[in-house]
């Protein structure tokens, strides 16, 4: 069940809030699986199965700007990654 507080209609996401603080974020759904890094960018792992990212053959990388406008186009693009709309 997503909390209250996720943006994304399909993963349990915080707000860009949580990712403006430097935190890194990683979660699944089903046997899709992603990673969030926070630095300069914010930089997206997908990845099929239960391998951590360290140890998982990355199936999508992407990066975004480090502001809300750049979040909300992650939150998008993991959902069309997760629906398959990506290349």
């Amino acid at each position: 069940m997503l909390s209250k507080t996720s943006v994304s209609t399909l993963f349990d996401i915080p707000k860009f809030y949580y990712f403006d603080s430097g935190n890194d974020y990683s979660g699944s759904l089903g046997n899709f699986a992603y990673k969030v890094y926070t630095g300069e960018t914010l930089r997206v792992l997908t990845w099929h199965g239960r391998l951590c990212s360290d140890k998982a053959d990355i199936e999508h990388e992407k990066e975004f700007d480090r502001t809300q406008e750049g979040f909300d186009a992650m939150i998008k693009w993991l959902e069309d990654t997760y629906n398959g709309k990506t290349e």
